[in-house]
């Protein structure tokens, strides 16, 4: 039965233009970034790592995570046209399965587009005329990254899945990139989830995670994934539904 929805949701997504939005926000963010870097080379001289504090900073802190919100979005927008909840309410499909089918499908765009950025950025060093070799530590902040995604991903579902209007789901996530950044700099960023982001992608800062920070930063990530479906699960099975 997942399977079929997870099916379904890419059929929905095949004809959309949300794609044309995986793809322009990274680059604008490297492009800013990457221009902030040039032009400050004369400080910023720690190259790939310099570079990454820039470009890091415009996609892991607003546009990765205004990507993800307006994904979410998506992701219920026929849902909540005409009576459609009505009918997937009464179909022979779990709610279960509705919700993981479209956490899944956002989960799989969202490495591509952490493998784009990737791209995008390794170019972006090139044209700036880095020659040395890629930061160690790039593997990790690309998959962390991709795990508070996904964190971040399950509560915008969630919102998304409650409030109908496509917009006001996507400003809750943008005033979250705030509250987040503020988590992060009272120290407290590893109970937020955009401040995971933060944190899993080393935008603010560069320095590696020990191994106690990296095991409470996948546990973080998983228990807020597991809360946050598990109630939005449950609201679906038994919340009516104003369609």
């Amino acid at each position: 039965m997942l399977r079929r929805c997870i099916s379904a949701e890419w059929v929905k997504l095949r004809h959309s233009h949300i794609w044309m939005i995986l793809v322009i926000l990274p680059v604008i963010s490297v492009l800013i970034g990457s221009a902030n870097f040039y032009m400050n080379q004369g400080v910023l001289k720690k190259e790939w790592y310099s570079l990454w504090s820039q470009v890091g900073l415009f996609y892991g802190e607003f546009f990765f995570p205004i990507l993800i919100a307006i994904l979410c979005a998506y992701m219920w927008r026929l849902e909540h046209l005409n009576k459609n909840w009505n009918m997937i309410m009464t179909a022979p499909v779990s709610a279960t399965s509705i919700f993981l089918a479209k956490l899944i499908v956002i989960g799989v765009m969202l490495i591509f587009v952490q493998i784009f950025f990737f791209i995008l950025y390794f170019l972006g060093g090139k044209l700036a005329g880095i020659t040395s070799d890629l930061p160690g530590e790039l593997t990790g902040w690309l998959l962390r990254g991709w795990i508070a995604a996904l964190t971040i991903s399950a509560l915008q579902l969630a919102l998304s899945m409650r409030i109908r209007s496509f917009a006001a789901p996507i400003g809750i996530g943008l005033c979250a990139v705030f509250f987040g950044l503020g988590m992060y700099v009272t120290h407290l960023g590893m109970f937020f989830p955009h401040s995971l982001l933060t944190i899993g992608m080393g935008v603010l800062t560069q320095t590696s995670l020990s191994s106690g920070e990296s095991i409470l930063f996948i546990i973080m990530n998983l228990v807020y994934i597991v809360v946050i479906s598990t109630v939005a699960i449950h609201r679906m099975r038994k919340s009516d539904v104003v369609a």
